[in-house]
């Protein structure tokens, strides 16, 4: 069994932004050379999720109205209450909700990789989950499989 590890570095834009990663962990799987295995990877962030889902932009909004209906970022959260936290750097933010959405979500996700390529059904994509950007975001790829 062969290994092969990067980190993709992912900047978003926005406070709640999803963002395609597909063609990343693509070129990630080409220079593997892996062409049997799996592709895991694994937001290195509590407030970043991983999917995979469908790329169009009108589920994209769906998600964030969805998300940010469960979890509004004005709710009073305990975790907000900066004044009676310790150790909290001075550009601490408050966003509990981001948290919220992204445990909901989940940090990791694996995908199949045969003859070279990912499986992925037709309209399948994999996607980050931005919900506490701007921000330049770390997820690990680990490729493990046959050449």
């Amino acid at each position: 069994m062969q290994s092969y590890f990067e980190e993709l570095k992912i900047k978003t834009s926005q406070p709640f932004h999803v963002c395609d990663i597909t063609d990343s962990v693509r070129k990630a799987v080409d220079s593997s050379g892996i062409s049997e295995g799996i592709a895991t990877l694994t937001s290195m962030h509590t407030t970043c999720a991983l999917t995979v889902n469908e790329n169009e932009e009108r589920l994209f909004s769906d998600i964030e109205n969805y998300f940010l209906g469960m979890a509004p970022a004005d709710a009073p959260y305990k975790h907000n209450d900066l004044h009676l936290r310790s150790n909290i750097p001075p550009d601490e933010p408050e966003n509990a909700h981001s948290h919220l959405i992204s445990m909901m979500l989940g940090n990791s996700e694996t995908v199949t990789i045969h003859k070279g390529s990912l499986v992925l059904g037709c309209y399948q994509a994999i996607l980050l989950l931005e919900t506490d950007g701007p921000r330049e975001r770390k997820i690990s790829l680990q490729i493990l499989g046959a050449k």
